[in-house]
This record gives C-alpha cells, sequence and structure tokens, in this order.
C-alpha cells in the first residue's frame, strides 16, 4: 500500500503499535545522529512505512544520500526486532515504489510466531547498543564473536571483512586520517558534522552530544570525528595498531545501488544488536568511504570487487553514553485521504 497524504499523528486513526515500532526505529544508529527518518502508519496496525528525510541529509559528507539510506535501514532492521517481539513476522517490501525514492520500505504484519530468546536478546538490545568514541578497552573480541558477527552479516546480505594484516591496517589508518583531515579542513564539512553552525545547524537532540566525545577522537589507530568543532587539525602521524583500537572490520555489499545501502543498513544493525547483547560496541570511521578516491582504493586493496559499505571498530567500551534522540510522535506520521499536510522538513 501506498500514500498520497499525510496527517499529524493524532489527526488519524492509528495503529496501537504504532508508536511501539517507531520508539524502536528511533534507537538505530544515524550519521552523525541526524535521524534522517520518518514513519508512516497506515493506521489499524495494517503497515508501517520507512521513508527517508531528505531535508535531513548532510550534502557535504553525504552527497549521494548514502549513509542517510544505510542509516534508515538500520531503523528499518530495529522495526522489524519490534514486530517480531511482539509475536508475528514482519513482512518487508523494500523500496515499493520505484517512482519514490524517499520511501525505502512497507513493513507488514504477518503470521504469527512464537517469540524466541533470540529475539528478545535483540530487542534488549536496542537501548543497550552505543556508539564508541576513541579507545576501546584492551581486552580482545572473542574470536568465536567475530564468527558470530560475519554470520549476522551473511543472514542481511552483505559480508563482514576482518581487517587483522598489520600492513592493511596501516593503510586504512592513513586513508581515515587523510579523510579526517580534509574533513576538518573545509569549514563547512565540519559546521555540518557537528551541527552546532552553518547551513546543517541542528537542535541539541539532533546531535552528538559533547558527552559523547569525552574521549580523545585521535587516539586510536582511526582516527574520530571531530564532533566538538574545535579540533582543527588531526595527527597524521603514523600510528601502530593497540589492543585499545579493537577490532577492525569493514561492511561491505554485493553492488552500489540504493537496495544495496538499505541492505547494508539492515547488516550493520543485526551486526551491532548482537555484538551489544554481548557486551561490545562498535565505533565508526567512514570518513574515506566519503570521498571517491579513498573509497575506490580502499575496495580495491581490502575487499576486491565488494561495495564497501561502513568501516566499524569492535571492543568494549570504557564509556558508554547514549544520544540524544527525536520523541518518537515526532517522526510518526498517519496515512489519510483529504488535504495535504506537510511532512517533516529540514531539519531548523
Amino acid at each position: 500500500m501506498t500514500y498520497t497524504d499525510t496527517a499529524p499523528l493524532d489527526s488519524a486513526p492509528r495503529g496501537r503499535a504504532a508508536f511501539h515500532l517507531a520508539r524502536a526505529a528511533g534507537c538505530a544508529p544515524s550519521v552523525h545522529n541526524t535521524q534522517p527518518w520518518f514513519f508512516v502508519d497506515e493506521g489499524r496496525d495494517r503497515g508501517f512505512e520507512v521513508h527517508a528525510d531528505g531535508g535531513r541529509r548532510l550534502p557535504l559528507t553525504d552527497p549521494a544520500g548514502r549513509e542517510m539510506v544505510i542509516s534508515c535501514g538500520a531503523a528499518l532492521f530495529n522495526v522489524r526486532v519490534a514486530v517480531r517481539n511482539l509475536g508475528f513476522r514482519p513482512v518487508v517490501t523494500p523500496l515499493p515504489v520505484p517512482a519514490d525514492q524517499a520511501f525505502l520500505a512497507h513493513v507488514a504484519w504477518g503470521a504469527h510466531a512464537p517469540v524466541t530468546g533470540r529475539v528478545r536478546e535483540m530487542e534488549r538490545a536496542l537501548t543497550r547498543r552505543h556508539t564508541q568514541r576513541g579507545p576501546f578497552d584492551p581486552t580482545p573480541v572473542p574470536w568465536s564473536l567475530i564468527e558470530g558477527l560475519r554470520d549476522q552479516a551473511r543472514a542481511e546480505g552483505a559480508l563482514l571483512h576482518t581487517v587483522d594484516n598489520p600492513e592493511k591496517l596501516r593503510m586504512l589508518g592513513e586513508w581515515v586520517r587523510a579523510a579526517e583531515a580534509t574533513h576538518r579542513a573545509h569549514p563547512g564539512h565540519a559546521a555540518e558534522i557537528s551541527g552546532w553552525s552553518g547551513h546543517a545547524r541542528r537542535p541539541w537532540w539532533e546531535r552528538v552530544s559533547r558527552d559523547a566525545c569525552r574521549l580523545p577522537a585521535d587516539g586510536s589507530l582511526l582516527a574520530g570525528r571531530d564532533y566538538t568543532g574545535v579540533v582543527m587539525d588531526c595527527d597524521r602521524r603514523p600510528r601502530r595498531w593497540t589492543a585499545r583500537t579493537g577490532t577492525v572490520v569493514v561492511l561491505s555489499t554485493p553492488h552500489d545501488t540504493r537496495l544495496d545501502w538499505l541492505r547494508a543498513g539492515q547488516a550493520l544493525q543485526r551486526v551491532l544488536l548482537y555484538a551489544a547483547a554481548h557486551g561490545v560496541m562498535a565505533g565508526f570511521h567512514t570518513q574515506p568511504l566519503e570521498l571517491p578516491e579513498l573509497r575506490a582504493e580502499l575496495q580495491a586493496r581490502l575487499i576486491g570487487d565488494r561495495s564497501a559499505q561502513m568501516v566499524l571498530r569492535l571492543g568494549y567500551p570504557t564509556h558508554v553514553s547514549a544520544s540524544p534522540r527525536r520523541s518518537p510522535a515526532a517522526a510518526l506520521y498517519a496515512a489519510r485521504t483529504g488535504a495535504v499536510t506537510a511532512l517533516p522538513g529540514p531539519a531548523s
């Protein structure tokens, strides 16, 4: 089912599960916490729609919208978990209206299915998962868990490549630092990432909190983002891998289409929830994937003919801080016929 008109949620009948699904979806990670999504409830639990909110895309960081769609894919996986936790099988139709590129997925309620222990584990991990910024605890992630995370990625049609060769780790560290240095040197780009000023200025609940940036951004092999907007220089000195860097992995898909991006987001979130259920968190380092020449070199040197979608560090956190989120009602709309009501627009 598609819709043409929308209204704020309180003005139309709604399914009882709509807020539950929107709340779960909103727990997903997103590019610089922009939360670039909105959801449409078709009413009376007939279906739930996931849409990309183009007004929240960061044009300098993400000109093609790749990271925006990956973020929405992570939110979609959370919707699947929430539906499953209510005792039903989610029936997902990706990109249901080809002419509407923002309409990423329709989720219907399928047959009843008993809730398993694995489903409950995933559901509990929704709020347990947080992004790690800075070094990890030196305790290594067990290889058996890494293998389990690879299985989770494969279940969504993606691959998780472990980067453990010293020379490849060195190259990846150089690419991340080169890309981060380029971003920090561009005033517009730096303002877009921090969200404190410029065209991408966002309210505090749509930015990465300062508390989440207590650890040094450049304290591991892979340089982190400067969300404070005050560290203009990136430390470009050669670094070696240490146990506090964590396990470095690259998530890839067969191709680089919009459907692949959506698949990558679901695979990413499945990996993150499985990891969080075992006390492991992730740090994101997509900087080189945002520069075409570095992305091409990374793919050629590390993963061959596949498309790199995410670069992650995995480890045990030393400091956990939750990023703020919009309320479910702020991202949830109801389908109705009649006069057209404006959808969520650009972040102010």
